[in-house]
């Protein structure tokens, strides 16, 4: 079983969790043909489903550089009695997904900015140009819109295999797992 402490501090688990329906939300409401509308002289204001987009991935790398610094500093996280290779598996599961949530908003600038499209915010945000260009190295190292979709991708796939192991963990090996990222019972 776990030691003394079972679930995670209330902000970690906040955090987790506004993260994770941001990233799904983000994810559903990604246009297709987003970059091709753009070339073709759409103006990304107009469609509520690019400006939540973009808003929801500014606001994920918002919450994990947040997590990241809470993490530094928060109570210590429960621990729980498992095979090696279970501690191994949610290393770097953790460790991947982690670097996705960085990963995939920093592509998406990327592709903004090396095709010259705008950002668009909810509230009427717009910014023009963003600091990496067309004229930029960076640029030709990819097609990052391209990069940008495979790892948002990748994040949905990664997380769902997240959640599988929690709902095994909970269900199978009932060993407080998934209860950690919930609230307590009173």
């Amino acid at each position: 079983m776990s030691t003394a402490r079972k679930h995670y501090d209330t902000l970690s688990r906040s955090l987790h969790w506004l993260t994770a329906i941001a990233v799904v939300a983000a994810f559903i409401l990604g246009p297709e043909h987003f970059g091709r509308e753009l070339r073709q002289g759409l103006d990304p204001a107009t469609r509520w489903d690019i400006v939540t987009h973009e808003s929801l991935g500014l606001l994920v790398a918002g919450l994990t550089l947040l997590r990241l610094l809470w993490r530094v500093v928060r109570p210590a996280a429960p621990r729980f009695d498992m095979p090696r290779w279970m501690h191994l598996a949610a290393q770097a599961t953790h460790g991947v997904l982690w670097l996705l949530l960085l990963a995939v908003p920093v592509t998406a600038m990327l592709a903004l900015g090396t095709e010259n499209h705008p950002l668009t915010l909810l509230g009427g945000i717009r910014v023009n140009t963003l600091p990496v260009t067309p004229q930029s190295p960076i640029a030709d190292l990819a097609n990052w819109g391209e990069v940008h979709g495979v790892l948002g991708d990748m994040i949905l796939w990664l997380a769902g295999l997240h959640a599988v192991a929690a709902i095994y963990h909970h269900v199978l090996l009932k060993d407080g797992v998934l209860r950690s990222m919930l609230s307590p019972r009173r």
